[in-house]
C-alpha cells in the first residue's frame, strides 16, 4: 500500500515484507524495497542486493532463541534498540524487507516490533492478527517481542497479543508475506 502525500508528489510506502534468507533477493526485487533488516547470527550468509545502499541494510547477528544457550547469541536490548531506530529512520519511499533464515520467527518479531514503533496508536492485537492472517507459519520470537514491548512502553500488550496468536503451523520455511502498517 502506498499513500500520496501533498503537493510534492511524494509517496510513502506503508508496508514491510517478511521472507526467508532463500527468498531475500527475489523479495527485494519483486517489491522494489530500499531497506533490509537481516536477523542472522551467521551474517556472512546474507549478501546485500547490489542496489541497496549499505546504510539501508541493518544486520543483527542473533540466533532464534528466547533464553540464553551456550554458543548462541541471545537477542538483547542493543539489537532491538538498533532495529527500532532503523525502522523509525526508514523514509518509507519504498518497502522494507525483513528476513531471517526461515522467515518464521525472528523476522516476524522484527516486523511486528517495527509496525508497533511506526504506528504507536495502532492496537497491538490488530497488528498481530494481520501477521497471522498473512502467514499461517508466523511465530514471532518471544524475546524480541518482549524487549520491543518494554522499549515502546506497550505495557505487555505486544507480548499478550503474540501469545494469543498461539503457535503457527510448523514449516521449514515461511512463505513471504506483506504487513501493511495502516
Amino acid at each position: 500500500m502506498q499513500l500520496f502525500i501533498g503537493d510534492n508528489a511524494a509517496y510513502i510506502s506503508v508496508m514491510i515484507h517478511v521472507c526467508s534468507l532463500a527468498r531475500l533477493h527475489a523479495t527485494v526485487h519483486e517489491t522494489g524495497a530500499s531497506h533490509i533488516v537481516t536477523l542472522l547470527r551467521l551474517t556472512d550468509r546474507a549478501a546485500r542486493p547490489g542496489h541497496i545502499a549499505p546504510e539501508n541494510h541493518l544486520i543483527l547477528g542473533v540466533d532464534d532463541i528466547a533464553t540464553a544457550s551456550d554458543g548462541q547469541i541471545l537477542p538483547a536490548d542493543e539489537h532491538v534498540a538498533r532495529l527500532l531506530t532503523f525502522a523509525q529512520g526508514w523514509n518509507r519511499k519504498a518497502p522494507m524487507v525483513v528476513h531471517c533464515f526461515a522467515g518464521i520467527s525472528r523476522s516476524t518479531a522484527a516486523a511486528y516490533a517495527a509496525a508497533c514503533a511506526l504506528n504507536p496508536a495502532r492496537d497491538e492485537m490488530e497488528i498481530a492478527r494481520a501477521i497471522r492472517d498473512a502467514s499461517a507459519t508466523a511465530m514471532p520470537n518471544a524475546r524480541i517481542v518482549a524487549i520491543a514491548d518494554r522499549m515502546l512502553k506497550r505495557d505487555g500488550r505486544m507480548v499478550r497479543a503474540v501469545e494469543a496468536l498461539g503457535r503457527g503451523l510448523e514449516a521449514p520455511e515461511g512463505h513471504p508475506f506483506r504487513l501493511d502498517l495502516l
